[in-house]
């Protein structure tokens, strides 16, 4: 049947099969951890433990992804419910930065494929942690607004769904006063986030646990798409750009790093399974650019972008792009 179709595309579709199964078991962890922190995680909570000093708010996201074993394929979900339940801007993206890189997970791959030595490992953990910071700090004290879609602020699972129809004099006062104003739509939207906070809270453990998995199912089919899309782009992408013609123009630091960078966004691999191919580079690059292939491919990869894309502004994602990608090049260039 498929002996009529191309060797290309034969390889084309091995490649995204390849990768979809690699990426799909950590897809369900972060939509479950999703699910999860939507039914069981509070507003109250998160305010509680989050500091209000914007700069230790980054700190604070930058290294509690060390207790989250997620992989960039997963890890979009995640961060959506912790910003639209109150985790400030900053902190919820310097957590997606640094949580594919700094778990426990990924370092001992990492220092298994670089053979049972520290120096590759850290130089990658302390890379994600200072691109993060700057970008966290970016964010923070330069970037004006709110980066995640009003869609995902206003997420709703089933059952707020439905406590959202005994609200109706909330919706109407928001629609009198105009809702261009903001008010009466902020007001409206604070009320039924205290309001779902307290129903879940009174929620039974087997309603919590059915929400959760309700949930669970609706971020992996909203994600789903983008990630086979992704995953589609990049299988082409190894397919028709072949590897060789890359490798051989990236002589000099610059241009080798710059390579690395560009290899990492187009394989999309798993941060789990990366660093065995970066080790197989080393005879061919300096650690310079394995670092960069390292700390840049779990921030950004094909279709961790798509999923960025479906999630945040235009202009956001935009503004994440620039800052990792001139970061991840300066910290290469200064090891």
């Amino acid at each position: 049947m498929f002996q009529h179709l191309p060797d290309s595309f034969l390889q084309m579709n091995t490649i995204f099969i390849s990768i979809m199964i690699e990426a799909l078991p950590f897809v369900l962890i972060g939509v479950f951890i999703a699910g999860f922190i939507q039914m069981f995680i509070s507003e109250a909570f998160i305010a509680k433990i989050m500091p209000k000093n914007r700069f230790l708010a980054v700190i604070v996201g930058s290294v509690i992804g060390v207790l989250f074993p997620s992989c960039e394929c997963g890890i979009v979900p995640i961060v959506r419910n912790l910003i639209a339940k109150g985790v400030p801007l900053h902190a919820g993206i310097a957590f997606m930065l640094t949580a594919p890189i700094i778990n426990p997970v990924v370092l001992f791959s990492t220092y298994v494929a670089f053979g049972s030595t520290w120096e590759i490992p850290l130089l990658r953990v302390a890379g994600s942690l200072v691109v993060a910071m700057v970008v966290g700090c970016a964010i923070a004290y330069f970037y004006k607004g709110n980066g995640l879609k009003e869609k995902f602020m206003l997420y709703e699972t089933a059952g707020e769904k439905k406590a959202k129809e005994q609200q109706p004099v909330m919706a109407i006062a928001g629609i009198d006063v105009g809702i261009s104003t903001g008010s009466a739509h902020t007001l409206a939207h604070e009320h039924e986030h205290h309001h779902h906070e307290h129903e879940a809270e009174a929620m039974p453990m087997k309603s919590k646990i059915w929400h959760t998995l309700q949930h669970a199912v609706d971020e992996f089919f909203s994600v789903g798409k983008f990630l086979v899309f992704g995953a589609l782009i990049a299988a082409a992408m190894q397919t028709y750009i072949k590897t060789s013609t890359l490798v051989s123009i990236g002589h000099g630091p610059v241009l080798s790093i710059l390579l690395m960078m560009a290899l990492a966004f187009i394989l999309s691999l798993c941060s789990e399974a990366d660093a065995f191919i970066g080790a197989s580079f080393r005879s061919v690059f300096s650690t310079q650019s394995i670092v960069a292939f390292l700390v840049f491919g779990p921030m950004l990869d094909i279709k961790n972008l798509m999923m960025m894309m479906a999630t945040f502004k235009a202009k956001f994602v935009a503004f994440i792009v620039i800052g990792v990608t001139v970061t991840v090049f300066i910290y290469a260039l200064l090891i």
